[in-house]
Formats: structure tokens, sequence, C-alpha cells
């Protein structure tokens, strides 16, 4: 903020987000500090490039206005984005109750003997802001869901609630496996012992089958 003795400025830097072929504004803010009525002027080294409302005005006594100040459309990015543009905003006290109309060119003579403050403002290209980057709906083909990170690190919700919906999923699968082969274990140790009060005893090939289809499951099992 610069402070001179009739109005305080603020920002000392006149900021725009650049981009090419589009209009952009910024604004500087203009605080009297007096009992008396300001007078303001506006000045700038490229005229034809820059609009400024208003370029002339009246702070009055304890008050604030607002200057917008607006870049036409460029056709070309300046080199290393750099521009040497220079905005001059002269200000003078003026008599109690004058308007924009009473103000005149005079008035910011200093020649003339007019105690004329003058604060020089620059021109800051900034990079525009970033849009937000697209959310993937669905993970690729063949890879397993994954929670994706935005850029404050929080996990987008509809990726870790279908995370958290397959882990359930495959827990009761798992859970579902191990009663079934618990039964089976418990089907082929009433076999066994079937087998070995009845000597006829029971085909060797339906204990064989048994057996089997309970190694499957375990191995079924490790791979869960």
């Amino acid at each position: 903020m610069s402070t001179g003795q009739l109005l305080s400025i603020e920002p000392q830097e006149l900021q725009f987000p650049f981009e090419l072929r589009k209009q952009i504004s910024c604004s500087l803010n203009l605080s009297n500090k007096t009992d008396n009525y300001v007078a303001f002027k506006v000045k700038t080294t490229n005229p034809k490039k820059y609009c400024v409302r208003p370029n002339t005005g009246v702070v009055l006594p304890r008050s604030t206005c607002n200057v917008v100040v607006t870049m036409q459309a460029q056709k070309e990015a300046p080199t290393d984005m750099q521009c040497k543009d220079k905005f001059l905003l002269q200000s003078v006290v003026a008599s109690p109750g004058a308007t924009p109309k009473d103000i005149t060119a005079e008035m910011f003579n200093k020649e003339s003997g007019h105690n004329v403050e003058e604060c020089k403002l620059r021109v800051v290209y900034v990079a525009p802001p970033r849009p937000p980057s697209p959310v993937r709906e669905g993970s690729e083909e063949g890879s397993s869901p994954r929670a994706s990170v935005s850029d404050n690190g929080s996990f987008n919700a509809a990726e870790l609630t279908s995370a958290r919906s397959l882990i359930s999923k495959l827990t009761e699968e798992k859970n579902s496996a191990i009663q079934q082969n618990s039964k089976l274990q418990q089907e082929l140790e009433l076999l066994r012992r079937e087998a070995k009060r009845n000597r006829s005893g029971i085909p060797f090939i339906y204990v064989f089958l048994v057996g089997l289809i309970g190694i499957i499951l375990g191995y079924l099992l490790k791979r869960t």
C-alpha cells in the first residue's frame, strides 16, 4: 500500500492474469486520509492499450474510491511475460464540495504552484488460474479400482466407495469359501469314520473326490 499525505493506494502493482484475445481488468482502491476533498487523475504510458474508469474523480473526506483499469484484448504475448507499461496517479486537494465536473488539467500543474502528489504504478502479468483437473469416473480396463488423489491430497469419494464395496465383496466370498471348506472337511471325516466301521467301506474314488475338492478350495482361499 502506498501511503501519501492525501491518498492511500492499494495495490502498488496492477496485476493482470494474462490471456490472449481476452479483456482483463483489475482495480485500485483509493482511500482519502484527510478531511479535505481530494481530486485525482490517472495517466498511463500506453493509453491505447488500457481503459481507466474513472480516470479522474474526487474522493470525499475520509472516504474511498474504486478505479477499474481494463487491458484490451492482446493478440500476442510479450517476451518473457514482462510488461514495461506504467501508470501515474496524481492527487491534489480540491475545493470543499468539489465534483468530478470541477476537475481541470490546471489543478495537476506543478509549475503553477499546486502541491501535487504522485504515485507510480507498474503493470505485472501473472499466470491465469488453472482449471481443476478432471476426475476419472472409472479405473482402467484390467486394473483394480484405485481412489484418485486430488491436488490437496484427498481421495475421490466415489472411487473410495467403489474400492470399499469391492473389498467387502471379496471378504464375503472368502468367508463363504472358508465355510464350504470346513463343511467338506467335516463330511470327509464322517466318511472316514464310517469306512472304518463298515469294512465293506465306501468306494475309494468317492473319498478321493471329496478330498480333491477340499484341496482345490484351499488353493482358492490362498489366492483370495
